[in-house]
């Protein structure tokens, strides 16, 4: 069983910048891969960013790409994302997700075993 803490979320103004945590229990974290995910209001749970059990295999949805960095730190048990020039349409609630079973990043919601409970980002224009 792993457990998912979220952390950072609040409120920015347009083209600010927030870094989110995701601080997870066991000590296998450094063998998963972990998910960044977003639902803002009436919609449907995206796709945000992922990276895998090393580090070095990063990929991003195309709306935050360039804005967003996804980063590890195993000897904390701990993934980051960074947002800059954030955007009124970056507001939701994000997640931090584990993959157990390859270690890699996916942007495929089902690839993941445990979720955090989330952390809101509400940017105001």
């Amino acid at each position: 069983q792993v457990q998912l803490v979220e952390s950072g979320g609040g409120l920015v103004q347009a083209g600010g910048s927030l870094r989110l945590s995701c601080a997870a229990s066991g000590r296998t974290f450094s063998s998963y891969g972990v998910g960044w995910f977003r639902q803002a209001p009436a919609k449907e749970r995206e796709f945000v960013a992922a990276i895998g059990r090393s580090g070095a295999g990063t990929i991003y949805a195309s709306s935050v790409k360039g804005r967003f960095t996804v980063s590890r730190d195993n000897a904390r048990n701990t993934v980051y994302l960074q947002m800059n020039s954030l955007k009124p349409e970056d507001t939701a609630v994000y997640y931090c997700a584990v993959e157990a079973d390859y270690g890699l990043g996916f942007r495929v919601e089902s690839e993941y075993d445990y979720w955090g409970q989330g952390t809101q980002v509400t940017v105001s224009s």
